[in-house]
């Protein structure tokens, strides 16, 4: 599954990738605004993968003009209930305090809360200011009775999500690009059940246009405005 729009691209997750992930899931510069900070074996990395890779569990690496610069995820999606927790990490210093982290947070939940209609939670720790700072700014909103603990739980609704954002948007509509986000389905998406449960979630008035090529189909979504 590869997700495209302007010059980013969001690529599900391979084996292939694990340890570019482990190495920098390690490296101090994350680790310190995670809630599990022990080190991450080889061999536990590969548990993880195969716990993960499955259609409850989403996760991309982030390209911006061609460099592999982070992660992006969907985890523990309830497609019935219509919920997701959602997560980032950038690890390419060059785009920390830039508007790249951002950007590609705002491209996702395009896509997870607009299009599909998926309420967001996020566990962010009470002391990554600038995890709040972002999340804050998209629309997301402390939940009840997190005020005290260490790891908060946020949550984000597409109306929250609608009035946080489109100011976001807006302003940094020049970056991101107004063309459609470009939902590209692959050979394992069909071999694994993903893209058939994917298709049944979609909305045709989200769709600008479909492409099949080799048994393999790419839906244009409309820019929200």
């Amino acid at each position: 599954m590869i997700i495209s729009k302007g010059q980013f691209i969001f690529r599900r997750l391979t084996h292939g990738d694990i340890e570019l992930v482990r190495k920098w899931r390690n490296s101090p510069e994350i680790n310190q605004f995670m809630e599990y900070r022990e080190y991450i074996t080889p061999e536990m990395q590969e548990k993880w993968f195969n716990s993960v890779n499955n259609k409850y569990n989403l996760y991309f690496i982030i390209e911006y003009k061609g460099d592999k610069i982070g992660l992006i995820n969907g985890k523990d999606i309830n497609w019935d209930e219509s919920s997701m927790e959602t997560g980032i990490f950038i690890w390419d210093t060059r785009y920390l305090n830039t508007p790249i982290p951002l950007l590609a947070v705002l491209i996702f939940g395009e896509l997870g809360i607009m299009t599909f209609e998926l309420k967001a939670y996020a566990h962010i720790l009470k002391t990554n200011e600038r995890a709040i700072r972002y999340n804050t700014l998209m629309g997301f909103k402390l939940c009840e009775g997190q005020e005290n603990l260490d790891n908060q739980l946020y949550v984000m609704t597409k109306e929250s999500y609608s009035k946080k954002a489109r100011l976001l948007r807006a302003a940094f509509m020049h970056l991101m690009g107004t063309g459609d986000t470009e939902f590209h389905m692959e050979k394992q998406d069909y071999e694994n059940g993903l893209a058939m449960l994917i298709e049944t979630k979609i909305k045709d008035k989200n769709i600008s246009k479909t492409e099949t090529k080799n048994g393999l189909k790419t839906y244009y979504f409309k820019t929200w405005k």
